[in-house]
């Protein structure tokens, strides 16, 4: 009987998850790292005392995007790793380096551009075709032989000083003095308490509570109509609603994590987190589109910030 390696094994895993039920598993991983939350429910991205790195692929240095960026995130909370460098196992042994025995792979996924069919009539122009395809990638903390990349770290005074830069150069009307943060849809500006009205935790400074508060708000600002264009719910509790709240959460957590500054659960996170995973439970495509929404809804944001520099 011929014994495949573990990476073989998940390498077939992964042909299989890609005719059947990527969704599902992936779905599956997120929903397992939130119920496993320290006893509370919480989020993958609530990391604690140091910011949660944007998984970035070890052979290209580009970070990962979309659903991908929660996956990994998940795989990242589940496990204790604290590195954000992942790749497969061919890419780490193209690095140098080598995955240890008995480690396992965490799931992520892409699209695969199929070949077009032959035009039916001269002049006809096909499509592009993509199908859903799965893959496993290794944390750095899973492989020998490979150092980390040194990197210099911004002090506080440096990073709250590029956050405010990018949050004016959006020209988001924010309005400070208020009972609580929301975005005025109808009126199109943010409502926010004053930045002293924040206070720390033993994990974040009161600085870093504002701004993640401030960057969700921002996440919901980029949903107008004369701007992306989401559905955004019409009271708490309709499913609409708890979804944009999803979009928003997850904006802020993508954006913070660029930004370097550490999210903490919103203080009305609990009221939203069993809708969550009502939603996650009754479509199995929910974070995919949540996530791909929040993925537009930064890169929307940094286009305008880049564009009024």
């Amino acid at each position: 009987m011929v014994r495949r390696s573990r990476h073989a094994r998940e390498n077939a895993m992964s042909a299989v998850l890609s005719r059947s039920n990527v969704y599902e598993a992936v779905t599956t991983q997120i929903v397992a790292a939130i119920e496993a939350g320290a006893g509370t429910c919480v989020m993958p991205w609530h990391a604690g005392v140091v910011p949660m790195q944007m998984p970035k692929n070890a052979v290209t240095g580009m970070p990962y995007h979309g659903v991908n960026v929660v996956a990994l995130w998940a795989a990242a909370s589940t496990r204790r790793f604290i590195t954000g460098y992942w790749a497969t196992y061919k890419q780490w042994q193209a690095l140098g380096a080598n995955v240890r025995k008995g480690e396992s792979g965490s799931l992520i996924v892409f699209y695969k551009k199929l070949d077009a069919d032959p035009p039916k009539q001269e002049g006809d122009q096909e499509e592009p075709r993509f199908v859903l395809r799965s893959s496993h990638v290794f944390n750095v903390e899973q492989v020998a032989g490979w150092e980390l990349p040194q990197t210099k770290r911004q002090s506080q005074v440096e990073t709250n000083g590029q956050i405010e830069a990018f949050v004016q150069a959006t020209k988001a009307e924010v309005r400070h003095g208020a009972i609580i943060a929301c975005y005025r849809r109808k009126l199109d500006y943010i409502d926010m308490p004053r930045p002293e009205q924040f206070i720390g935790t033993p994990t974040s400074s009161p600085t870093e509570a504002y701004y993640a508060v401030l960057l969700h708000e921002l996440t919901h600002w980029t949903g107008a109509d004369h701007r992306i264009g989401r559905t955004f719910g019409n009271r708490f509790g309709d499913a609409d609603y708890a979804f944009e709240e999803l979009i928003a959460e997850l904006g802020a957590a993508f954006l913070c994590s660029a930004l370097g500054i550490v999210n903490e659960p919103r203080p009305d996170h609990a009221a939203y987190i069993a809708s969550w995973l009502t939603i996650l439970g009754k479509d199995n495509r929910a974070i995919f589109k949540a996530a791909s929404l929040a993925q537009e809804a930064v890169e929307y944001l940094r286009m305008i910030a880049a564009a009024s520099a």
